[in-house]
């Protein structure tokens, strides 16, 4: 996994987002050539007629609860998603918050009110919990719940808004599709005006999205799960356009997974690395990524070993990283 360690310094991760959002940075690497700079604004220009832009309209949901333990302090519980029989959840301190403890959100305020009961233990720090809600679960999430941003983001976000993309719709991510964060409704309706179609995927992006792979090597490593859908019409788009450009890794993801299997809704543990036969994308937008990352890998089995040379470029040149930093928009290498 050492091909996949780079030093990224602290002072290059954005804390905050850049405004306007299309002021974004973005690095080129569209031809084999030395790799070029513009803005998102410009992305309707860099893009022809016939191409297929592609976008993940997840929500995130505002997931993470606060509230006050039965013997004093504060618990901590992260919804992540739906379960058969409740909700996957990172519960904080665990070990103080033994199965069958009862957590109160609301009391005595004129918001819905929220029970949250901790249950089992399910390994890798995961509880399962249970939801009890007089006016239905993900009002009492929204009443009571914040967004829940990375961890190495440490100053807090004055609009939420600003960790959702301009077209999320149906809440059900603990993390935002962050490429799309740059995306306009102007820099959409211009990508339309030339000509430029759109299309959309849902998936629920996860929280192991941003944990390092600790595996000695890609073969060895557990590739979380994420719930998928690919709306028919979409695959028949990516199957007419001249191009297909994904907007992030979750869409490369979503993409890949139906194409490969043929099921356009379900789950995925699609673990795109080394020489993985792109069926699907052609271009791709995406932000940079953390060290060790899977989606390192990805944007590797992309591009090739170039990523090392567009991410040098990227921190002599100022760029800012990760979920809140600059983007590029790359080519699939040719084998």
């Amino acid at each position: 996994m050492r091909a996949f360690h780079y030093e990224l310094p602290p002072s290059a991760i954005a804390q905050t987002p850049v405004e306007p959002r299309d002021a974004a940075r973005l690095l080129l690497a569209l031809d084999d050539g030395p790799p070029g700079h513009a803005r998102v604004a410009d992305l309707p220009d860099l893009l022809e007629a016939g191409d297929l832009l592609v976008v993940n309209e997840t929500r995130v949901r505002p997931a993470r609860l606060r509230l006050p333990r039965p013997g004093g302090g504060e618990a901590e519980v992260l919804v992540l998603e739906r379960a058969e029989d409740g909700w996957d959840a990172l519960v904080r301190p665990s070990r103080k918050l033994p199965p069958g403890t009862i957590l109160e959100a609301g009391r005595g305020l004129k918001v819905p009110k929220l029970i949250v009961e901790v249950g089992e233990r399910l390994g890798g720090g995961r509880r399962r919990v249970l939801l009890h809600a007089d006016a239905g679960e993900e009002a009492a999430l929204d009443a009571h719940g914040v967004v829940p941003l990375p961890p190495y983001i440490h100053t807090a976000l004055a609009d939420p808004e600003r960790y959702q993309t301009v077209y999320a719709k149906r809440p059900g991510s603990a993390a935002a599709p962050t490429a799309g964060l740059h995306l306009t409704a102007g820099v959409l309706a211009r990508c339309r005006a030339r000509g430029i179609q759109l299309a959309t995927v849902d998936l629920a992006v996860g929280l192991d999205t941003f944990r390092p792979i600790t595996a000695a090597s890609p073969e060895e490593h557990v590739m979380h799960s994420e719930a998928y859908r690919v709306p028919a019409e979409t695959l028949a788009a990516c199957e007419a356009a001249s191009r297909v450009v994904a907007v992030g890794t979750t869409t490369v993801r979503a993409l890949e997974a139906a194409a490969a299997t043929g099921e356009l809704d379900g789950r995925t543990r699609l673990f795109i690395h080394g020489d993985y036969p792109f069926r699907v994308v052609d271009l791709l937008l995406t932000n940079f990524h953390q060290p060790r990352s899977t989606l390192l890998l990805l944007l590797d089995a992309f591009v090739g070993p170039r990523w090392g040379e567009l991410y040098a470029v990227a921190l002599a040149e100022g760029y800012r990283f990760l979920s809140f930093g600059d983007c590029m928009l790359v080519r699939r290498r040719h084998r």
